[in-house]
């Protein structure tokens, strides 16, 4: 069964839940009880989609959203919200008078799937989709760890 951790009754659409006892016995992705798709572009569907038991109609994965447009990368600035992260991008602007570039950034909302685990510091590829809410236009596609920021002995702790 799915996680319910909402008010409202979570399921995907497409599949009935009428049958639960019969589609449970099933393994997933050979026509059980969980659906997903390849949102194509060269990226894999992640193992969580495909075997989790999470209900996110804003993953593109598991969900109903396509991924047309952009794709960029940046860096997790912060993981406070739920489901949603900020990511920053930054750039070089070109100063013509001193012929000489500045750094600039700009932070950006961005999607998270329960099917990544981001932190910040973390290198992710985004791609960009129809509006989720007022700020956010772009799902996390891809999550490339940073590696070796543990303090001393105590790595996770």
């Amino acid at each position: 069964m799915t996680e319910q951790t909402e008010k409202a009754f979570q399921k995907q659409l497409g599949i009935s839940n009428r049958h639960a006892g019969i589609i449970s016995k099933k393994t997933p992705g050979k026509n059980g009880a969980r659906w997903y798709k390849n949102v194509g572009l060269g990226f894999k569907t992640p193992k969580e989609a495909i075997e989790g038991n999470f209900i996110d109609k804003k993953c593109p994965f598991t969900g109903n959203v396509s991924i047309r447009g952009r794709i960029l990368s940046g860096t997790v600035h912060s993981t406070k919200m739920k489901n949603t992260i900020t990511i920053r991008r930054q750039y070089l602007h070109f100063i013509t008078k001193y012929q000489r570039y500045e750094k600039r950034h700009k932070n950006m909302s961005v999607h998270c799937s329960p099917a990544f685990r981001c932190r910040e510091g973390d290198t992710v590829v985004v791609g960009q989709c129809r509006p989720l809410c007022k700020t956010v236009r772009f799902n996390v596609l891809k999550v490339i760890p940073a590696g070796g920021k543990t303090s001393g002995a105590f790595g996770k702790f």
